[in-house]
């Protein structure tokens, strides 16, 4: 039969003592082995900044990239108006009586162009 008095090995009597002796909390672990706790903690934190500073530095590549994207967009949206101005300036032009040119001057007097929509049109003439 197994052995009750706890001292054999079939009964597992060392494996039990052993892991009550393994046991020791965290905090015990740490006081006992402070410099070890300390580099670690030390190291962690370092590694934290580092993974920190590693996401932050692609966020901001990725906004530099999204602020270039939007100035491409505005500056082609910026050459879509020109040309419908443009086109709605001939379509006037073409028109006997004169009163779409009079409306036209009266949107565009109403709604100028961006500064730097103007000054590409003033480097286009």
């Amino acid at each position: 039969m197994a052995d009750t008095t706890g001292g054999g090995a079939g009964a597992g009597g060392g494996i039990g003592r052993e892991a009550g002796r393994r046991t020791i909390g965290l905090l015990a672990s740490a006081a006992k082995r402070k410099d070890g706790f300390v580099q670690l903690l030390l190291m962690s934190g370092i590694l934290m900044v580092s993974l920190r500073s590693l996401s932050q530095k692609h966020r901001v590549r990725d906004l530099a990239d999204d602020a270039a994207e939007l100035g491409r967009e505005g500056e082609l949206i910026s050459l879509r108006m020109r040309e419908l101005q443009g086109a709605l300036h001939r379509e006037a032009g073409a028109d006997a009586s004169g009163a779409l040119a009079s409306h036209l001057r009266r949107i565009f007097a109403a709604h100028p162009p961006t500064p730097k929509a103007a000054a590409a049109t003033a480097d286009d003439h």
